[in-house]
């Protein structure tokens, strides 16, 4: 036994060292957090990214501050064709002049579909998404709109387009057209548009078509043979230099400038995200990059 002012120093000094230990154990458990992580610099005028399984907001530029979206606005056409009741993908639609003489007037993105051709709504899915067919978007709004004209079913689908927006609760949105070639009054927001992609992407079809990199339609001709179309490819260039990419949608314009509404999986983790108004092809795509890593890491 160890006894007197000796056993009582002993113990002390056998206290702190325990203590001392004990407290270099644990501080490996309570390091000091990780440097948060930056947020990106990005040149496009307004962009936005979030958590698709919680719609958790990950970065905000101008999110809210309405622009003309180009393209992008054919998610939105998707979707409603998407959304029919007894919608039947194999149903045939024949393209019509009126649809040629339309991009041609507007020196518009085509899928370069044949006046007289019967091709099937799947097909003119594809053809509206990765070459961004105005020819294609044209076939499915008067296909899938209501009236005795032409001008009324285009009408009538442009009106299920509005509803659909409404329906998500989106107060920054607003279409003219089918395509993005709008009249004055076609806009969305950064937010808006991810959303609306999100929607979109909870239709099993519309995942498969906006992650194909490239389609070949086979489609019947007036006299009944069948034509091979020359391959559709994707103008998303994330399916290629980004892994993990899943879609979605490009758009460009005068107006709207380079734009791209993008999504990504990693470990099991989605960040779905749009910039508008880039500078560029390759800036949209950069500056896309950049939000991916940026929402991912936020993610952990």
């Amino acid at each position: 036994m160890i006894t007197g002012i000796k056993g009582i120093r002993l113990r002390r000094a056998t206290a702190v060292a325990v203590t001392s230990g004990a407290l270099l154990a644990t501080g490996a458990l309570t390091a000091a957090p990780a440097q948060a992580v930056t947020a990106p610099t990005i040149v496009a005028k307004g962009g936005f990214v979030m958590n698709n399984a919680n719609a958790k907001t990950l970065y905000g530029k101008a999110a809210d501050t309405r622009r003309s979206t180009g393209s992008t606005t054919k998610i939105m056409t998707a979707k409603v064709v998407l959304a029919q009741s007894n919608l039947n993908l194999d149903a045939k639609v024949t393209i019509q002049k009126a649809y040629s003489d339309y991009v041609v007037k507007n020196n518009a993105s085509q899928a370069h579909l044949i006046v007289g051709d019967k091709v099937t709504v799947r097909q003119l899915l594809y053809g509206l998404m990765l070459p961004s067919g105005c020819d294609a978007a044209y076939a499915l709004a008067d296909k899938f709109g209501s009236g005795s004209t032409r001008a009324a079913r285009v009408k009538s689908f442009i009106g299920k387009m509005n509803t659909a927006a409404r329906n998500l609760g989106l107060k920054n949105t607003h279409f003219d057209s089918f395509d993005g070639i709008g009249n004055g009054s076609n806009y969305s927001t950064p937010r808006d548009l991810t959303k609306i992609a999100s929607s979109a992407m909870k239709s099993s079809t519309f995942r498969t078509i906006v992650k194909t990199k490239s389609y070949t339609a086979k489609t019947i001709t007036k006299t009944g043979s069948t034509r091979t179309m020359n391959p559709w490819k994707n103008t998303n260039g994330l399916l290629s230099s980004y892994s993990g990419t899943i879609g979605v949608k490009t758009g460009s314009g005068p107006e709207a400038k380079y734009c791209l509404v993008f999504a990504a999986t990693r470990n099991g983790k989605t960040v779905i995200g749009t910039v508008l108004a880039s500078s560029s092809i390759a800036q949209r795509e950069a500056d896309a990059k950049k939000l991916l890593n940026y929402g991912f890491a936020k993610l952990g």
